[in-house]
């Protein structure tokens, strides 16, 4: 993540960790088909393999992971929402990274759940991080990721009665998996639905299944 982007973005995820936690961390349970996938996700993986939720947030991904069986890592730009996380989530270890340069080794997961992980990046970034995604999943291993479908950029400088300065991408399903694809990715399942009503912000979201070959 360029450097400026990067600290906006962490700034603001800092700014509303607290507010974050208590709108969001909570929210799979309204939430059916994310649900769904997260349970066919959980299902595929290996016995014992290292799964990472990316962009973790307060962690309710990973718990969700955890509590399905897996060996479950998180990693977030935030250091707040780390701390958050940390305290929410007993059992999980989480630490802050960018997900254009993880502080992991090669081949070191065998799945990574990146729901909104890429939604703060622009265009022009999201192929350095698929690219980065594909370098720590060993061969076999499975991309789940999630976004808001549209060609717009919403910036935020209030977030929650909070001052802050940020953008949200939506993105095109198909430049999305076409990025996936040239970064490697062999893409398996997409899947589309409109926003669940009073839930969540009301934009369609798309979800990609891939696999590393």
């Amino acid at each position: 993540m360029v450097d400026g982007n990067a600290n906006n973005v962490r700034d603001a995820y800092d700014r509303v960790a607290d507010e974050y936690v208590r709108r969001i961390y909570d929210e799979l349970r309204h939430k059916p088909l994310d649900c769904a996938l997260l349970d066919q996700f959980a299902a595929s993986i290996p016995s014992g393999q290292l799964v990472c939720d990316l962009g973790c947030g307060p962690g309710h991904v990973g718990r969700y992971l955890k509590e399905r069986g897996l060996c479950v890592c998180g990693v977030d730009l935030s250091k707040e929402m780390v701390s958050r996380a940390r305290k929410l989530n007993p059992g999980i270890e989480f630490s802050s990274g960018d997900m254009q340069a993880l502080p992991v080794p090669d081949e070191a997961w065998g799945g990574i759940v990146a729901f909104y992980a890429i939604v703060n990046l622009p265009n022009s970034e999201v192929g350095s991080a698929f690219r980065e995604m594909w370098r720590v999943l060993r061969p076999g291993g499975l991309l789940l990721v999630s976004f808001h479908i549209g060609d717009e950029v919403v910036h935020l400088s209030n977030w929650w009665d909070i001052d802050v300065s940020i953008d949200f991408h939506f993105f095109p399903t198909e430049l999305i998996s076409n990025h996936m694809r040239a970064a490697g990715f062999e893409v398996k399942e997409i899947t589309e639905r409109e926003p669940y009503p009073d839930v969540e912000h009301p934009s369609r979201r798309a979800y990609i299944l891939a696999r590393r070959p």
